[in-house]
């Protein structure tokens, strides 16, 4: 994982443990960091893989938590959909030998080609019509700079041996026969795991039963009901506890959820994850709340430890390095956005890591508090804008073996699309119609898979607003506005022009876009108005009744921005005789005010964008302000005085 941001970690008020900010997010982290050394393969798959549609996976398997070696069948019960299939495909990497392949009970003949299986059935199998194809194979997956779909290592820090899987988005078919093609979810999964009676394996849906077998082994029987995609179906193997609550949500049928944790069994390992554990309730019942029942609600959610470098969001049993507020938060929010509703191509991954990371913020908005969410969206931003181009959607022809780490691209596809949802959620202006929005979505595409033209026409229809504009500039357009902000205000107007440039003109010369800009008036009060940019130079009026002392703009970062200067265009002075100077001036500035009595003196430096870099206090007529450490520029000196009160505009040089 790579560090950076903030080099601490964060504590809330109940002392649960936030993640570091990193660039690269803990979620991606563990998807990319084993793909960079693969050897460049574009994705070509038969036509075959869509004659037919899966309807159950049974993965009956011997596994062992220290090694990859693997033993077992694989059962695929499909349908027909084609006019007749005499031929039936699927997906396994020619490392992995197959020891026979019985379909409809009859053992059949097969050729591979480039990870790929090639099945002739005994008899066609004509349209609508089910057919069972039972793989059985063993093998170890290549491991070391050749990418494995699963993983075995020893934890050092728990002393324990941990193997687990991890397909996203290419790699189911490196362990387990399969069709990976995101819009066939199966209907429902059945994975079987035997292993050495020591350990406990972690899977998808229920445990429904453990059966002890000769040579002290045991098998772990989980089935689940629930449509579910290839690369979300799991297994993790260790010497585990299984710590076990319930979460009770609100939302939806009212009974309690189970949230199954496999913990290395250890007395340290649960003391230290306790609270995080504990906390998975609290966000379980929020995400209720907010996006609709979990939707596995009738089986569990659950995490198992394994050494990750992050998180997966295995469907009901997510698979996880370490257990921590954010990370919890952002894996346990795919349930809804990645599981539930699924990206229907890589392509739009944002419709499983923008929402699930935009979740991560609602976590803290809703559960942390202060500070965390204005931390989050300060660092946010700045990593979003420290490049100036790349969009959130990923290019067709981007998505390859080879190019995982475009997918998922830390600052486009996870950090940029959730700031995406927080501008939108701006945009509506009204927080019980955008949670609606989400909620309709999961509603509309529950168990299913979904594009970004799903989402934007589930927005449009709910909201009753045209995003198809917003989503050219911010989806598949590239890079952000910068802003160069001047001021006046006359009597009761004020005028506001706003001068809009871009990261990338070439691709995006302009976004149409609310601004919030916040007035600090010279009674100590405030109020917020919105510039509804519409083009590159706007101009703006707004009837006021109080004199303004400065301007923010979008204080609270609702919106992805750039700004370059905030000047107001006219000094404002409300007495007679104080002066400034030298201007321009490169090391102090003088302040003379003469009508000054007893009281004291406030002298305040405002930057472009209106925030206060320097601050003091004197009873005397007239002040020396150092200015020597600050950038050159245009600044505001501020003076509130006992009959005085002036803004005065001043240039910094070298």
């Amino acid at each position: 994982m790579i560090f950076g941001f903030i080099l601490i970690i964060f504590t809330d008020a109940d002392g649960q443990f936030l993640d570091q900010m990193n660039p690269e997010h803990f979620c991606a982290s563990a998807k990319i960091s084993k793909y960079y050394d693969k050897s460049p393969d574009s994705i070509i798959q038969s036509p075959l893989l869509h004659k037919y549609d899966v309807g159950f996976y049974f993965l009956d398997l011997n596994v062992e938590n220290n090694s990859v070696g693997l033993s077992g069948n694989v059962l695929i019960r499909a349908t027909v959909t084609a006019d007749v299939l005499d031929t039936m495909a699927f997906e396994l990497i020619d490392e992995m030998p197959i020891d026979s392949i019985v379909l409809n009970g009859v053992n059949s003949a097969y050729l591979r080609n480039n990870d790929e299986v090639f099945v002739i059935l005994p008899q066609p199998v004509e349209w609508n019509e089910i057919f069972d194809c039972r793989i059985f194979y063993h093998g170890s997956p290549p491991t070391g700079e050749f990418f494995s779909g699963i993983s075995t290592e020893f934890d050092s820090t728990w002393q324990k041996n941990v193997t687990w899987t991890l397909s996203e988005p290419f790699n189911a078919r490196q362990w387990w026969p399969t069709k990976q093609v995101l819009t066939d979810k199966a209907d429902s999964s059945w994975v079987f795991i035997t292993t050495s009676a020591e350990n406990k394996a972690g899977s998808n849906g229920i445990l429904m039963n453990i059966v002890s077998l000769p040579d002290n082994k045991v098998r772990y029987e989980w089935k689940s009901a629930y449509p579910i995609d290839y690369y979300l179906i799991s297994i993790s193997v260790a010497d585990y506890l299984d710590y076990s609550i319930y979460a009770f949500p609100a939302e939806g049928s009212g009974d309690s959820v189970l949230i199954q944790n496999f913990i290395y069994d250890t007395p340290e390992c649960l003391t230290y994850y306790k609270q995080s554990i504990d906390g998975t309730k609290d966000i379980l019942e929020l995400f209720s709340d907010i996006f609709g029942e979990y939707p596995f609600h009738q089986e569990k959610y659950g995490h198992c430890l394994a050494g990750l470098s992050g998180g997966m969001e295995h469907q009901t049993m997510t698979t996880l390095g370490y257990l921590q507020f954010d990370i919890v938060a952002h894996e346990l929010a795919h349930s809804w956005f990645g599981d539930n509703v699924t990206c229907s191509k890589w392509s739009d991954i944002w419709i499983n890591e923008g929402f699930a990371t935009y979740s991560d913020f609602l976590a803290l908005e809703m559960i942390a508090g202060d500070p965390w969410p204005d931390v989050w969206k300060n660092n946010v931003h700045n990593f979003v804008i420290s490049e100036p181009g790349g969009s959130i959607y990923v290019p067709e022809e981007e998505v390859t073996y080879e190019n995982v780490e475009r997918i998922f691209d830390s600052r486009l596809s996870y950090y940029k699309g959730a700031l995406m949802l927080h501008m939108i959620r701006f945009e509506i202006q009204n927080d019980e119609l955008f949670f609606q929005v989400l909620k309709n979505f999961q509603i509309e595409y529950a168990d299913s898979t979904a594009s970004a033209t799903d989402f934007l026409n589930m927005l449009n229809q709910t909201s009753g607003m045209d995003f198809g504009g917003f989503f050219q500039q911010w989806y598949y357009g590239e890079g952000y506005p910068i802003f160069a902000i001047t001021w006046k205000q006359d009597d009761s107007i004020l005028q506001v022009g706003s001068v809009q440039t871009t990261s990338k003109p070439e691709i995006t010369p302009l976004f149409k876009m609310k601004l919030p800009c916040k007035l600090f008036f010279s009674d100590g009060s405030d109020t917020t108005v919105i510039l509804n940019q519409q083009t590159n130079n706007g101009q703006f009026s707004f009837l006021l009744n109080k004199t303004i002392d400065s301007i923010q703009v979008d204080p609270d970062k609702w919106v992805l921005k750039k700004i370059e200067s905030i000047i107001g265009i006219q000094e404002i002075s409300h007495s007679h005789g104080i002066v400034l100077f030298p201007n321009p001036a490169n090391q102090v500035i003088n302040l003379y005010f003469p009508s000054n009595g007893i009281k004291s003196t406030l002298v305040e430096i405002f930057d472009h964008t209106g925030k206060v870099i320097l601050k003091e206090e004197t009873l005397e007529n007239r002040s020396i302000v150092d200015i020597s450490r600050l950038p050159t520029g245009i600044y505001l000196a501020r003076i509130t005085g006992q009959n005085e009160k002036a803004v005065l505009k001043f240039i910094k040089q070298k």
